[in-house]
């Protein structure tokens, strides 16, 4: 069975993610980070959804991105913005899947994976530079040749099986896999109990996604939302 590192989040991208690699077979280590963003419920989100999805390794490794700032995720100072706004908003972490792949690159080759599934989305997504082709398409160069596995010809695949598909198209397609996405936190500020503010981008782009989709929407939102 081949075997494969997978980004997981607690959001609805990555949890759908996840159940498409392990639909196509992989066995499975699923990767999150305690990077020192707002909110842990996430972190807690994506250890439900492990387990609910069957994933019996799970790792969470803990950086601090807070020490370089510079985003509303890792600044309490810098405020989520709830309207839309023009260019990269400030919830951008400097470098975050450049430093995420890396370090899942480097349990690829320990675990022996050769494989690396990351949830990005270059549709229905906040205009990151680090969710597009052109990102992924470089940091798989780099990634075949930077390890060890890349020298020696085994090489390293990094996929990306939501990145033309739309929220909508994601929701159904992690349905028909049995996501249950009332276990999943997206919202950029959610509160201790995971409840989402439902007027930041990101809960925007979710309610939307349901919407398109024609299916409930079972995100627990905080009172007057």
């Amino acid at each position: 069975m081949p075997h494969a590192v997978v980004l997981l989040s607690g959001g609805l991208d990555s949890a759908t993610c996840l159940a498409m690699a392990r639909d196509q077979g992989f066995s499975i280590t699923a990767l999150s980070f305690d990077y020192g963003q707002r909110h842990t419920a996430e972190l807690q989100a994506a250890q439900r959804i492990a387990a609910d999805l069957g994933v019996s390794d799970h790792r969470i490794l803990r950086l601090d991105l807070g020490l370089i700032g510079g985003s509303a995720l890792t600044d309490a100072a810098i405020a989520v913005p709830e309207q839309p706004g023009e260019g990269i908003p400030v919830t951008y972490v400097p470098a975050r899947n450049t430093v995420f792949l890396a370090l899942a690159l480097g349990l690829a080759e320990v675990t022996q994976a050769r494989h690396i599934f990351i949830g990005v989305n270059a549709v229905d997504y906040s205009g990151y530079p680090d969710c597009r082709p052109e990102f992924i398409e470089a940091f798989a160069r780099l990634a075949n040749v930077a390890t060890k596995a890349g020298v020696e010809g085994e090489g390293m695949d990094i996929r990306t099986p939501l990145i033309t598909l739309s929220k909508a198209d994601i929701i159904r397609a992690g349905t028909a896999l049995g996501v249950d996405y009332s276990q999943t936190v997206s919202c950029y500020q959610a509160d201790d109990d995971g409840r989402a503010c439902g007027v930041c981008d990101a809960c925007r782009l979710r309610r939307k996604g349901f919407d398109d989709a024609g299916l409930p929407d079972p995100t627990r939102y905080r009172p007057a939302h």
